[in-house]
């Protein structure tokens, strides 16, 4: 199994930037892919950024060039810098974590709003 507890959501105005952490608990050897997704008001969840445990990296248009998302392997951790946040970016955030084609999981989610 594997449980992911997020944290560092919160107010943030526009412009500035919040980072993001996750944390995974499991009894596998190691996660395969972890990532970010988020479901803002009106839309359905959608993808944020994702990181293989070989380090390669995808981002969802919206976000390209202002988001940053790392892992650290060791620790079964990832973590999201937010950069330049707008308004669109408001939302709730979830950690999501797959070993494998048949286990994953998602996190409780974080709550992150950009708002003057």
């Amino acid at each position: 199994q594997v449980q992911l507890v997020e944290s560092g959501g919160g107010l943030v105005q526009p412009g500035g930037s919040l980072r993001l952490s996750c944390v995974a608990s499991t009894t596998f050897f190691s996660i395969n892919a972890m990532g970010w997704y988020r479901q803002t008001p009106g839309k359905e969840r959608e993808l944020v950024a994702t990181i293989t445990n070989d380090g390669s990296t995808n981002y969802g248009d919206s976000v390209k060039g202002r988001f940053s998302i790392s892992r650290d392997n060791a620790k079964n951790t990832v973590a999201l810098q937010m950069n330049s946040l707008k308004p669109e970016d408001t939302g709730v955030y979830y950690c999501h974590a797959s070993v494998n084609l048949y286990v994953a999981a998602w996190g409780q989610g974080t709550l992150v709003t950009v708002s003057s």
